[in-house]
């Protein structure tokens, strides 16, 4: 089976939330709580999906409800380093259109 593994981070201000392996329906739920967790004691957060390499449709809802907890708390929220099939994914869901994509953590301002 499949895990996720994650880290949390902090760099130019921003709270980081880093990902490797697979966020699916198995793991996603962990992800969003860990994310809404680092979210209520920031003012920004990143989600680093550099050492992603898989995301399904569970991953993409997590992110998503994330960026309408951080818009409607009147917060930052991006997506970095994503690449390969998990940028894809995030471009077909128009991800880039609805939330900050950053092609790394060292892109953040």
């Amino acid at each position: 089976m499949e895990t996720v593994q994650y880290t949390t981070s902090e760099q130019k201000g921003w709270h980081i939330l880093s990902l490797t392996g697979s966020l699916d329906r198995i793991t996603a739920e962990e992800i969003g709580k860990q994310g809404e967790s680092l979210l209520a004691g920031s003012e920004k957060l990143s989600v680093d999906l550099a050492g992603l390499e898989y995301i399904s449709s569970a991953g993409l809802r997590i992110l998503l409800r994330l960026a309408k907890k951080a818009k409607a708390d009147g917060k930052a929220y991006s997506i970095c380093g994503a690449t390969g099939f998990v940028k894809e994914v995030l471009e077909d869901a128009n991800m880039d259109v609805l939330v900050d994509m950053f092609d790394s953590i060292d892109s953040l301002s």
